[in-house]
């Protein structure tokens, strides 16, 4: 199911918050420009922003073209306190670890690839 943040983008147009240049219109719905989302239809969300919070894939633009490698780019989130015991259930299913990122106070998170060599952050 799409996600529809509709209401949200009317709030902050309204407030000024952003411009009308932020915004495309797809079916009707009101949609950040560069940005689009589904979500499993029988997990929560955020009634305000229309934003998943459950099982969730965000599309995003990128400027630069594609270049040798697959340009999808998943980002696994665990639940909290569960990131090791994600990682080594990746593991065991062929991913492998290939760098540790510390934010510091933002938190860490993995940088891991898959069988066949594609990246993708575990956080």
């Amino acid at each position: 199911m799409g996600e529809d943040p509709s209401a949200l983008i009317e709030q902050l147009l309204a407030a000024g918050h952003i411009g009308e240049e932020a915004v495309t219109e797809h079916r009707g719905r009101k949609n950040f420009r560069g940005y689009a989302a589904i979500r499993h239809p029988e997990d929560p969300f955020d009634q305000t922003s229309g934003v998943g919070r459950g099982r969730r894939l965000l599309f995003q633009d990128v400027p630069e073209a594609k270049a040798g490698k697959n340009r999808l780019h998943l980002d696994v989130h665990s639940e909290p306190g569960g990131l090791e015991e994600l990682v080594t259930r990746l593991e065991g299913l062929g991913a492998v670890r290939v760098r540790e990122v510390d934010k510091g106070p933002a938190g860490h998170w993995w940088i891991m690839q898959d069988p066949e060599g594609n990246e993708f952050c575990v956080a």
